[in-house]
């Protein structure tokens, strides 16, 4: 097997067994796909075996962490991997080059240019043709895309509104999510239409701070904030600068509270992306209502 990634073709010469997966929601994408990872990238600090909640009935061994932005190289190739899934990723060459001597590693496929921004059909679709599953990953492409239409169907209101999507940070600052960002593309998958300002302040990222004058720029028909913080949406429940929003003030402020669904709504995994929808979708019909 052949597959192509930013960093040139990448051989197997075999299908894999000992997988490990280092990009964000690999690990989640693999366990969907029927193979268990060896090793595992704990991104959004879930802890216990790394894993988000809605893979956890997959999993029957205790994978071992390995680290995120710096994955730890000695415990990696202790593992002895087939290959190292790296799919969602910085995208940059040193991180390749640090990796590849251990294992093939199968990062973003070609044409992605925003760090972190494959989209979880693409990386479905790496991750599957990487494991020489493509019939399933196909199967759980579809599956989504199925859904995400019936939903559009069912609530034609999301189309005709704006969104935006904020995160509150660790130093009590915020920033907004852009197209190409997995949180803002599953609402935009929904039908919502995104803000191109925001995206022009990003300057090609998935993300850009908001200084508190700039707050505002989160205001839409519908406004999405969630704390990087556990614990800390009390806190932007009662900031007045949020809640001085127009969208706020209209009872069209969404605040991610349950940090099981926040997850879901970062993994970008097509697993993850069922499970923040089961969640999502009522506070959006709620919150369009009032």
């Amino acid at each position: 097997m052949t597959v192509e990634t930013v960093h040139g073709d990448v051989d197997l010469p075999e299908v894999p067994t000992d997988v490990v997966a280092l990009g964000w929601s690999d690990a989640d994408t693999s366990l969907a796909l029927g193979v268990e990872p060896v090793g595992v990238a704990d991104w959004l600090e879930y802890g216990g075996n790394g894993l988000g909640p809605w893979v956890e009935e997959q999993v029957e061994g205790d994978p071992v962490q390995l680290g995120t932005m710096e994955p730890n190289v000695e415990a990696t190739a202790s593992l002895e991997p087939d290959v190292i899934l790296d799919t969602r990723s910085d995208l940059t060459q040193e991180r390749y080059d640090m990796l590849s001597p251990i294992a093939p590693v199968v990062g973003p496929p070609p044409g992605v240019e925003i760090t972190y921004g494959t989209t979880w059909q693409e990386q479905t679709r790496q991750v599957a043709a990487a494991l020489d599953r493509q019939e399933r990953g196909e199967e759980l492409v579809t599956e989504l895309e199925e859904r995400f239409a019936d939903l559009r169907e069912e609530h034609p209101e999301f189309t005709d509104s704006t969104i935006a999507v904020g995160a509150y940070d660790y130093d009590g600052g915020f920033g907004a999510y852009v197209p190409g960002d997995t949180r803002t593309d599953l609402l935009t998958d929904l039908g919502f239409e995104y803000d191109s300002e925001l995206a022009d302040k990003a300057d090609g990222a998935f993300y850009t701070d908001l200084s508190a004058e700039n707050v505002e720029a989160l205001d839409a028909d519908l406004t999405v904030v969630f704390p990087l913080e556990a614990g800390a949406a009390e806190e932007l429940q009662n900031d007045p600068v949020l809640q001085g929003l127009d969208s706020a003030q209209d009872g069209r402020l969404i605040v991610l509270d349950d940090q099981d669904l926040i997850d879901a709504f970062s993994s970008g995994s097509a697993p993850g992306v069922h499970h923040a929808l089961d969640g999502i979708v009522p506070q959006l019909v709620q919150a369009l209502d009032q």
